[in-house]
């Protein structure tokens, strides 16, 4: 599989490129910003991408929506319990950006269990909530990797003090939803370094 991630945006959100080698098809999971950048590395790739993925609605995490889909034709990707942020941007969002925010429309809703294709890879999605009411995770059913979003970081966890945040779910979805997936699956997260499920399970002071 080609994995590309991109620092992007004001808040420095990895953005993850995802293709098939030999299909070409691609998935971006949170194009939080510098869409050339992202559509530079599709090229370089020589990839097409299939569809653009949201782990959860947070403006850092969904700027380079609307001009990735105008580029490519891509549909956006979110959990439905999150869908009202991409065209309705929180007051938070619009102050910490002075306004300059780029609506975007979901195309498809993701749920629990829906799997996401690009050539011989599949995604499959976790509803993960306690960041946003929607968040949700991305298992990669060819590998032994997940991609979290803001749900959880290497020794941290999400914020749960904006609106719709709660620190119960989210220490629920993470002990009932990514722990579970065995010690060795390579947690991705939405900022930061990479870490594993056994590292966070083990020395998290989250948990």
């Amino acid at each position: 599989m080609i994995q590309e991630v991109l620092v992007v945006g004001l808040l420095e959100v990895n953005c993850y490129i995802l293709g098939d080698e030999d299909t070409g098809e691609a998935v971006v999971i949170d194009p939080g910003g510098d869409a050339a950048e992202i559509l530079d590395t599709l090229k370089r790739k020589n990839l097409q991408l299939k569809m653009i993925i949201n782990t959860h609605g947070h403006f850092d995490h969904v700027d380079a929506n609307q001009p990735l889909k105008e580029a490519t034709g891509a549909p956006i990707a979110i959990h439905p319990a999150d869908a009202s942020m991409l065209s309705q941007p929180s007051a938070e969002a619009l102050f910490f950006t002075g306004g300059r925010i780029r609506p975007s429309q979901a195309e498809i809703l993701l749920n629990e269990g829906d799997v996401v294709s690009f050539g011989k890879y599949q995604l499959k999605v976790l509803h993960t909530p306690g960041h946003t009411p929607g968040g949700i995770s991305l298992v990669m059913q060819n590998d032994a990797i997940v991609y979290v979003g803001d749900t959880l970081f290497a020794g941290s966890i999400g914020r749960t003090d904006f609106p719709g945040g709660s620190f119960e779910e989210l220490i629920s979805s993470v002990r009932e939803k990514i722990f579970p997936l065995g010690d060795h699956y390579l947690v991705m997260p939405g900022h930061g370094p990479a870490t594993t499920v056994g590292q966070e399970r083990k020395y998290n002071p989250f948990f």
